[in-house]
C-alpha cells in the first residue's frame, strides 16, 4: 500500500546517512528530510551528537539545540571505532542515495569511509563533505567553528553599531548558511545522477561560505579599498530603512524607494519640505547625506506612538512593522496562523520544534518525526 503523505515529498525514497555531527553538516541532512528523505543520523553509543549537550533539556537524551537541527531524522549508535561498527556503517552506506560528514580532513579516509572507498560499492552515491577551510591547502587540518569563521570571514566586523567592537551574528550564521549551500549542491547532485547515473563527491568549506554571505557589503569592501562603515540597525544604501523609535518603543521602517519617501515625508511626518530637499530627492542622495536627514527624521517619529505609526505607514503602503522578542514572535497570532511552530505533549511536559519552511502546492511540509531519542532506529 501506497503512503499518499511520503508520495507527495519531493525526495520520498531518497536514503541519507548523517555521519555528521554539531550543526553545518546536520542542518544538511535535516533539510533533505524535511524535503522527504529518510534520514539516518550515526551517533556515538554513549554520548550521541556533541549538542545533545548543548541548551536546555527537553528529553532524556534531547536538547533544545539538538532538537533545531535533527526533526525528521532516525538515530543510530555504532561505535566507529570497532570493526564491526565500521563494516555496518559501510553497509549502510551501500544502500544511500547520500552521505554527510564533517570528519576532519583525512578522517574519513582513514576510517575507510572517504569518497572513493564508498563510491567504489556505489557509484550513484553522493558525498557532502563539510569542512572548515577546504580539503586541501595549508589550513585543511584546522578544525572550523562558526564563531572562529565569523571573525575570519569579516562578518563580525560588518555587524553591530559603529562605536562598539565587532559584534557576532545571534546565531551561527556561516554554521547554518553553509549547511543551506550543501543541501542545494546534494539536490543538484542528486538531480545530474537522476541523468547520468553517476554520483559525486560534493564539498563545502565554513570559511567559504562566510565569505559568500557578506554579499552586498563585501563587494563594498571591494571596491573602497577598506571596510565600509558598520551601521547596526540602518541599512549600508538604503535610507531611511531600519529600527526607529516611537514615543513607546522600537519600530520598523524599510522606505525603500523615492516615492515612499515621499508619501512618508507628506502622509507619515507632515514634513514635504524633507522630499523637495534636493539632498534627499533620491536613495543615493538620502544615503551621502542621512546625517542631516536621521535626525529629523527621529525627531519626529518621537512624536507618534507606535500604533499611530504603523498605521499611518500602512496606509501609505510603507513596509513598517514591530520590534518583538523571540518568545512574543514564536506565540504570535502570525507565527500561529503559518503553521510554523509544533508542539508534542502535555503542558506539563511540552516539546517544541519549529517546522520545515517549504511549502508545495500550497501545503508546508510535515514534520513527520521529532528529533529523536539516541539510537532508535531500526
Amino acid at each position: 500500500m501506497t503512503d499518499p503523505v511520503a508520495d507527495a515529498l519531493p525526495l520520498s525514497g531518497v536514503r541519507v546517512l548523517d555521519l555528521s555531527r554539531i550543526l553545518a553538516g546536520p542542518w544538511c541532512a535535516q533539510v533533505l528530510g524535511d524535503l522527504g528523505a529518510e534520514v539516518v543520523k550515526v551517533e556515538h553509543p554513549q554520548r550521541g551528537d556533541d549538542t545533545r549537550d548543548w541548551g536546555l533539556r527537553t528529553t532524556p537524551t534531547n536538547t533544545s539545540y539538538f532538537d533545531s537541527v535533527n526533526r525528521n531524522k532516525r538515530s543510530v549508535a555504532i561505535d566507529l571505532a570497532t570493526p564491526e561498527g565500521l563494516a555496518r556503517v559501510k553497509a549502510m552506506a551501500r544502500e544511500s542515495d547520500v552521505v554527510i560528514e564533517n570528519f576532519k580532513t583525512g578522517g574519513a579516509d582513514r576510517l575507510g569511509l572517504g569518497y572513493a572507498a564508498l563510491s567504489a560499492e556505489n557509484p550513484g552515491l553522493i558525498y557532502c563533505s563539510v569542512t572548515g577551510y577546504g580539503s586541501e591547502g595549508p589550513e585543511a587540518k584546522r578544525p572550523g567553528y562558526d564563531l572562529l569563521v565569523q571573525g575570519e570571514a569579516g562578518l563580525m566586523a560588518l555587524n553591530g553599531e559603529a562605536d562598539q567592537p565587532p559584534l557576532k551574528f545571534g546565531v551561527a550564521a556561516v554554521d547554518l548558511f553553509t549547511g543551506q549551500y550543501a543541501a542545494q549542491a546534494v539536490l543538484a547532485a542528486l538531480y545530474q545522477r537522476s541523468r547520468t547515473g553517476r554520483g559525486r563527491h560534493v564539498e563545502l568549506a565554513l570559511f567559504d561560505c562566510g565569505l559568500a554571505i557578506t554579499s552586498y557589503y563585501g563587494l563594498e569592501a571591494l571596491v573602497q579599498g577598506k571596510d565600509p562603515p558598520r551601521y547596526g540597525n540602518a541599512h549600508p544604501s538604503i535610507v531611511p530603512y531600519g529600527v526607529f523609535e516611537a514615543a513607546d518603543g522600537p519600530v520598523v521602517i524599510t522606505v525603500g524607494n523615492n516615492a515612499q519617501f515621499r508619501r512618508f515625508c507628506e502622509s507619515v511626518i507632515a514634513r514635504p519640505e524633507l522630499a523637495d530637499d534636493p539632498r534627499f530627492a533620491t536613495n543615493l542622495e538620502r544615503s551621502r547625506n542621512r546625517e542631516a536627514l536621521l535626525p529629523e527624521l527621529r525627531a519626529e517619529l518621537l512624536k507618534h506612538s507606535r500604533t499611530d505609526l504603523l498605521a499611518r505607514l500602512r496606509a501609505e503602503g510603507i513596509p513598517a512593522g514591530e520590534v518583538l522578542g523571540l518568545h512574543a514572535a514564536l506565540t504570535s497570532e502570525r507565527a500561529r496562523a503559518a503553521g510554523m511552530v509544533v508542539q508534542a505533549g502535555t503542558d506539563g511536559a511540552a516539546r517544541f520544534v519549529l517546522a520545515p519552511p517549504y511549502r508545495f502546492d500550497g501545503k508546508r511540509l510535515p514534520v513527520r518525526a521529532l528529533p529523536p531519542p539516541l539510537d532508535t532506529a531500526d
